[in-house]
């Protein structure tokens, strides 16, 4: 994406400055909303490896398809419980909207997140209406 354009997460930093060094493992995400924003941003890109390798390895899947049709539009955080720096665990609930088929629409889900191996990974999650 390069050093000038904004982050698809929507803190507002330049990608390189921002989900940039996560997605390409140059530093861990610290936190669980860190990682999460950092799997959005991956969705928006189009990095299916980061999505897997960001996975907890008893949850992920063999592969993943992503649509390139679909264009990620930006993301809403609407609620974290722990996972912070000193947490093993932790909860996500957000809205990440998208554009496909011509059509807006919004995908909300409450997402755990795990340490594993020291690192936060994407457990598991509970779609909402």
């Amino acid at each position: 994406m390069g050093e000038s354009r904004r982050c698809p997460c929507g803190q507002g930093e330049v990608f390189d400055n921002c989900c940039g060094p996560v997605l390409a493992g140059e530093r861990p995400a610290p936190t669980a909303e860190a990682l999460m924003r950092s799997r959005y941003t991956a969705f928006a890109v189009g990095d299916r490896d980061y999505l897997l390798r960001s996975w907890h390895p008893s949850t992920r899947p063999p592969g993943l398809e992503l649509d390139p049709d679909q264009r990620w539009l930006f993301l809403e955080i609407l609620r974290t419980e722990r996972g912070g720096l000193f947490d093993d665990t932790g909860l996500v609930e957000f809205v990440a909207h998208y554009r496909a088929d011509g059509a807006r629409d919004s995908l909300h889900e409450v997402s755990t997140f795990e340490r594993a191996d020291g690192a936060w990974v994407y457990r598991d999650g509970v779609m909402r209406p």
